[in-house]
């Protein structure tokens, strides 16, 4: 099998229009909802099931969000109600208008941490950072300009971009069959991008549902937070790459999140894989001496972080060192306003 049946291939080389679908295949749709952040979009999918419509993942909550379902489902997908909802993780740009689906009948799929973490967060809402939250942002190494700003002001909730969620959901782990679109779908889980991830591999042709799991041209953000400060999402992320990897092929149509379809997937897994080895050995001999996880953006990222950016890049920059700490290949000591310092053994 030569380089070119083997490489990354985009087979769209568009997305669909606000408010339209694009066909990838038998009787499933492609939709794209708008995000107000840098990555500005993410991908849903329709799958007709012939009395009604299985959607994977729903976008954000919003005022915006609404008006192009409402669009979406007065067009492509007009005259079958959407009578499931499966998310593939509880991130908001995934769940955020999957209660509002429940409220108009739908049944919700998820797998339970998705689920429960998805709940609990909408109904946690905060006017002020906790001090749990800020202690784990000095642990970061925050910088004190910015520590000041967000302790300051009110927190992002999930509830402002999350529609309430009833109670009550259908379970899917790891070892399910679904079917779904006249198709007949494995159930894999993943770790890392989100607890419990849900990602679909067709028995009946070459689709894969794979949520924020396998994206083709970025890599997915892996992140500690306060919830719970001394995870090791690499570790996670790596075992269920090299996990999925085993039930990856050349011609398999990948869905993600965001981004294109693309084909290549054996070629990308091992690319999400090296990526992260490659970032940790740099970050190993970047510890020489003493830091915090906010002295590594430029080792990790090999680019400016603004502040836009912070956020997401202190907690991945955690992440990783954290999980050098968790192999025995960096010792860690407490440093000034709290900050936990990472050295290489």
């Amino acid at each position: 099998m030569d380089g070119a049946e083997t490489g990354i291939r985009y087979p769209f080389d568009a997305p669909p229009e606000p408010g339209g679908a694009t066909l990838v295949a038998e009787g499933v749709f492609w939709l794209r909802l708008p995000l107000p952040m840098k990555l500005d979009h993410v991908n849903v999918y329709a799958l007709d099931d012939g009395d009604g419509w299985t959607l994977i993942d729903t976008g954000i909550h919003s005022r915006r969000s609404v008006a192009l379902w409402e669009e979406i489902l007065a067009g492509p997908l007009a005259g079958k109600p959407v009578h499931r909802v499966l998310i593939t993780h509880h991130h908001p740009d995934h769940v955020g208008m999957a209660g509002w689906f429940q409220s108009r009948g739908a049944e919700l799929l998820a797998t339970r941490t998705a689920w429960l973490f998805a709940r609990m967060l909408t109904l946690d809402e905060q006017e002020r950072a906790p001090e749990e939250t800020l202690l784990f942002w000095r642990r970061c190494g925050m910088d004190p300009e910015i520590y000041a700003e967000r302790a300051a002001e009110r927190p992002f909730n999930f509830a402002d971009t999350v529609h309430p969620m009833p109670l009550g959901f259908t379970r899917i782990a790891q070892g399910d069959v679904l079917r779904i679109g006249g198709r007949d779908w494995d159930v894999h889980i993943g770790n890392g991008h989100a607890p419990e991830h849900a990602t679909l591999w067709s028995r009946d042709d070459g689709l894969v549902l794979g949520g924020d799991q396998m994206l083709p041209s970025i890599s997915s953000n892996i992140g500690v937070y306060a919830t719970q400060p001394e995870a090791d999402p690499v570790a996670d992320w790596l075992e269920a790459c090299e996990r999925l990897s085993a039930y990856a092929r050349p011609d398999q149509l990948v869905l993600g999140g965001h981004k294109l379809p693309f084909t290549g997937l054996p070629l990308r897994m091992r690319q999400l894989i090296e990526n992260h080895h490659g970032a940790l050995a740099r970050l190993e001999a970047h510890l020489e001496t003493p830091q915090s996880a906010c002295d590594c953006f430029a080792t990790l990222f090999k680019r400016r972080i603004g502040k836009g950016e912070y956020g997401l890049a202190m907690v991945e920059a955690m992440a990783h060192c954290l999980h050098l700490w968790h192999e025995g290949r960096a010792v860690r000591s407490v440093g000034e306003r709290d900050a936990w310092l990472f050295r290489a053994r």
